[in-house]
């Protein structure tokens, strides 16, 4: 049929090289695919987990499990792109949290240090 490609004339391959039926050299395209396994979106649920149980300043710890879960939630559907997103949300939180809970833990040293030396004199 007419505007049908011809598939008959190429007769052997060498090299990666096709010839015709004349003895023409014709080249081909060698195609390469590359896999890229990507390790899974991390969720951060234990560190949600002890940020809601040990360090829950303004429900931050709560926020985090919820997104926590949603990630989890995503990963198990396969939208790996949404699971990132909720995990990195998480993450933020998880951070905010352990910082404020942090300082709070230093400011409350600093102060008992303060009163107890103001006490003892």
């Amino acid at each position: 049929t007419e505007g049908s490609p011809s598939y008959s004339t190429f007769k052997y391959s060498r090299n990666n090289n096709m010839y015709d039926g004349n003895g023409d050299q014709q080249s081909m395209v060698q195609h390469t695919t590359v896999i890229i396994s990507t390790e899974p979106p991390k969720d951060h649920i234990i560190w949600s987990l002890l940020c809601l149980f040990y360090s829950n300043p303004c429900c931050l710890g709560l926020a985090a499990l919820i997104y926590s879960i949603k990630a989890r939630d995503r990963k198990v559907v396969g939208d790996l792109e949404g699971a990132r997103h909720y995990g990195a949300t998480a993450r933020q939180l998880n951070i905010t949290s352990t910082v404020l809970v942090a300082l709070g833990l230093l400011i409350f040293i600093i102060t008992m240090i303060v009163v107890f030396a103001r006490v003892s004199r």
